[in-house]
């Protein structure tokens, strides 16, 4: 009896090591806030003018999937691989289920809009590839996700879809 107890045992703790083994990326899909996709590649011929660029049409989508709280994003940040950051400075509440998309150029944020604005016409992620980072407030990652081209965007669009 001894002996099939410790194979239990010896199993369980297999299996624990398999999780803790994980990605570290694992750990962040435990938050509500994650980051749903990415206009990586903006239609059009790549112009960061402010005035007559597509900087615009370059966006982040962030989704809360929470199913009963609201998240302030106030003070998440976003940065890529080369280390460009922006950082949410106002209050921007999300309810359960709901989107902001996070654009480049400048503009009016909305709340009802769904709309926050870099203000900064300078494109921001990488058409070939790159990764994008989502941190809570309190400085953990919130989600990761490495992307490219070749390899994520399979219509050709510019668009990669991380979470349904």
């Amino acid at each position: 009896m001894r002996k099939r107890h410790a194979i239990v045992v010896a199993a369980t703790a297999g299996s624990l090591a398999a999780v803790i083994a994980a990605p570290a990326q694992a750990a962040e899909y435990s938050s509500a806030l994650k980051i749903r996709g990415v206009q990586y590649d903006a239609p059009g011929r790549d112009s960061n003018s402010c005035t007559s660029g597509n900087t615009k049409q370059e966006y982040l989508t962030i989704k809360n999937y929470s199913k009963t709280a609201t998240v302030n994003l106030k003070n998440y940040v976003v940065k890529d691989a080369a280390g460009n950051r922006f950082k949410f400075t106002a209050n921007h509440y999300l309810q359960p289920g709901d989107y902001v998309k996070l654009r480049g150029g400048n503009g009016n944020d909305s709340d009802a809009g769904n709309v926050v604005y870099r203000d900064n016409c300078n494109f921001v992620w990488n058409n070939d590839k790159d990764t994008i980072y989502l941190y809570k407030p309190s400085g953990p990652r919130s989600d990761v996700h490495a992307y490219s081209k070749s390899a994520n965007d399979r219509d050709g669009n510019g668009y990669i879809t991380f979470h349904g």
